[in-house]
């Protein structure tokens, strides 16, 4: 205990008698080694954890790296101002705001380390819902964006206490005030809410394709936002729809349909009307046996009517596939086969024709054009003379 006692008198002497100099010296220089310590030890055991795989654990650990920084220095450097205060005796009317402030320091601490923690949490559990069909990223972004909102608005109350403002007045005047702004924006709720029920519904989610036969809403949905979604037409341009609209329109998603439809009608000439039974059993036999046709699905080939240039038969069959190329590569393949099936009958697929039929004159009429025809020339006749 002398010693210490001894080495503090010394450093008095070294320093001339300025004990604040000293006192400020050493409060800093044992917050810089209490850092360098932490930071050390959390350093150390998030680099451990994270070579043994335990991301989860190590989420906790490398969010609070900074927060206790942050906590040690801001500590160290209020207790630091304080003493200096004291010390000289000036300002003294700040120490009780300082003090105050110091109260704050473990609440923002905390709240930082909460955002940083579900940031963390966060990009581990979208790589995880990539993996496993229980979890979606929409959801996992709005449970994040919940909580980290939820934390914001927490710090802020218990840092405004600390400073003197009642909670239960500010609670008062925010809902009043809360009408008001309410009213003032109701477009910006109603995006918000839109937002919310895009979070709990999820009737799509980012990367879906989507579109609206209300409104001309079609592309790529990229980001689902709290006031806007952003959607990527096809012809990539961003389209940046408020959420309050999807509350009022009808939404397709075709990103989840289970099959693609081949609906298509094909006519053959008349000529060849005493083929066409032979025709649609041997279209609806391969239709059958083709390996990318849904045969579980609705499938019917049948003559549909007799046009005004051929007789029509329809194709009405489901694809297995939902990809946009693969599908139309699979329609082309069953539509050429079914042209082959047609000619292999010797009939011929119809093209828009016209037969004219004209009717022969009847010999009454020939014999009153013949008269009329020579009343006509005798009529000339008697002129000319």
């Amino acid at each position: 205990m002398s010693f210490f006692v001894e080495a503090w008198a010394s450093l008095v002497a070294l320093f001339g008698g300025q004990v604040w100099l000293l006192l400020v010296i050493s409060i800093l220089s044992v917050t810089a080694i209490a850092d360098m310590i932490q930071r050390r030890i959390l350093k150390t055991l998030h680099l451990q954890l994270e070579r043994r795989g335990k991301v989860w654990l190590d989420s906790f650990v490398d969010a609070a790296r900074a927060p206790a920084s942050f906590f040690i220095w801001v500590t160290g450097t209020v207790l630091a101002l304080t003493t200096l205060i004291l010390q000289l005796g000036v300002y003294i009317e700040l120490v009780d705001y300082i003090n105050a402030f110091k109260e704050t320091i473990l609440t923002l601490s905390v709240g930082w380390f909460v955002i940083r923690l579900v940031q963390r949490l966060e990009l581990h559990l979208k790589e995880f819902a990539v993996e496993d069909d229980r979890l979606d990223e929409v959801t996992v972004e709005a449970l994040a964006k919940i909580i980290k909102l939820f934390a914001f608005i927490l710090t802020g109350l218990f840092f405004l206490n600390a400073f003197g403002v009642s909670l239960t007045g500010l609670l008062a005047f925010g809902g009043v005030g809360g009408i008001a702004i309410g009213f003032a924006a109701k477009d910006l709720l109603g995006n918000v809410f839109g937002g919310l029920m895009l979070y709990m519904d999820k009737p799509f989610t980012v990367g879906e394709w989507i579109r609206s036969p209300d409104r001309q809403i079609e592309g790529t949905v990229e980001h689902i936002g709290w006031r806007m979604t952003t959607v990527r037409t096809f012809d990539k341009r961003p389209l940046y729809v408020p959420n309050g609209i999807f509350a009022n329109i009808a939404i397709e998603n075709p990103s989840r349909m289970s099959n693609r439809r081949i609906k298509e009608t094909i006519g053959v000439r008349y000529a060849d009307v005493h083929k066409m039974r032979q025709i649609t059993s041997d279209v609806k036999t391969m239709l059958a046996s083709h390996p990318e046709i849904d045969t579980d699905q609705t499938m019917i080939v049948n003559m549909l009517q007799f046009g005004p240039s051929s007789i029509d038969f329809f194709i009405y069959t489901f694809t297995k596939t939902t990809q946009w190329v693969l599908f139309h590569q699979i329609k082309e393949d069953i539509l050429l086969k079914v042209s082959e099936i047609i000619e292999g009958h010797g009939a011929e697929i119809a093209f828009p024709t016209r037969t004219l039929h004209i009717e022969s004159v009847s010999t009454e009429a020939e014999e009153l054009a013949a008269m009329a025809s020579d009343g006509l020339k005798n009529s000339v006749g008697k002129r000319a003379k």
